[in-house]
């Protein structure tokens, strides 16, 4: 496990936030979209971006073990003051690094703080961490978890599949989502063995409760074999690529009622939002945030 920062290293940087990095940057967001009763923005999810517009690589490679707590913490800032500032009306999913956590409680402080002070409501916040950050610590990782839950937030399991370490975690701890791993939605048409993981967690997340979403969705040809196995969210270039600091229009597929052009989402309180969730109590519409790669 990696050494865990002092905790007056942490405090410090929990409080001073931005003002201890020495870089800047911003989010682009790209939708999640339910495709059932005629289609509607489950989630925007933000990755991070340079202040350029330039990629998330350039920016986390900035990020180190001495400014990695105010890296985290100034994360969760931005993207509750850019989800009050877009006007989302919705949830908001923040991608955490647990290794930047050193006590739940003390370092959530900053991302409630902001939420109040913009006027973005604290119940709509969900946090997300890619199911490898669980091979770091996962007793750490299941103390976070379960504390934001206690605050009334939300989780998800972001990249599942992509290692060993999800079904572990899911014996622990059962997220409100699971996003599945793009690489096991490459090529899902042709292949028996990814069509039989995905169907899997699938089942999985119905018997659990769970949302899942397949990201990574790039053709109609990827998207066809999930619908399929009843998987309704989904997040892809299919869809809309990412866009800085704005809110893309959706591509929707040509028929069931989609349409062919592309569309802006649909506006708060359309009948197709967050139905796939109601098992876990989450309310209808949501948007999704994180600072991941895509």
């Amino acid at each position: 496990m990696p050494a865990q920062a002092p905790k007056a290293t942490a405090c410090t940087a929990c409080r001073d936030g931005a003002a201890a990095l020495d870089f800047t940057f911003t989010m682009a967001f790209q939708p999640i979209v339910d495709l059932r009763h005629g289609g509607s923005v489950f989630a925007y999810e933000a990755l991070v971006r340079g202040a350029d517009g330039s990629s998330a690589a350039s920016v986390l490679a900035r990020v180190n073990d001495t400014n990695r707590y105010a890296f985290d913490q100034a994360c969760r800032v931005r993207a509750v003051e850019l989800a009050a500032r877009l006007g989302v009306d919705c949830r908001l999913s923040i991608n955490f690094l647990p290794n930047a956590v050193y006590q739940p409680e003390a370092c959530i402080r900053l991302t409630l703080e902001a939420a109040r002070r913009t006027g973005f409501p604290v119940e709509r916040i969900i946090f997300e961490v890619a199911e490898h950050e669980n091979s770091h610590d996962r007793e750490h990782l299941n103390r976070i978890l379960r504390a934001y839950r206690r605050q009334g937030l939300r989780t998800a399991i972001d990249d599942f599949g992509a290692g060993y370490a999800g079904l572990g975690l899911l014996a622990d701890f059962q997220p409100d989502m699971l996003k599945i791993d793009m690489a096991l939605v490459r090529g899902i048409c042709t292949d028996p063995v990814r069509q039989a993981i995905v169907r899997s967690i699938v089942s999985m997340g119905e018997a659990l409760g769970i949302a899942v979403i397949a990201e990574g969705v790039e053709t109609e040809e990827e998207l066809r074999p999930l619908r399929a196995m009843g998987v309704h969210l989904f997040q892809g270039y299919f869809f809309a690529r990412p866009a800085v600091e704005a809110l893309p229009p959706v591509q929707w597929p040509a028929g069931a009622g989609f349409g062919t052009a592309a569309q802006e989402a649909p506006p708060a309180g359309s009948t197709g939002a967050l139905a796939a969730s109601s098992a876990r109590g989450l309310p209808l519409r949501a948007a999704g945030l994180a600072f991941g790669i895509g």
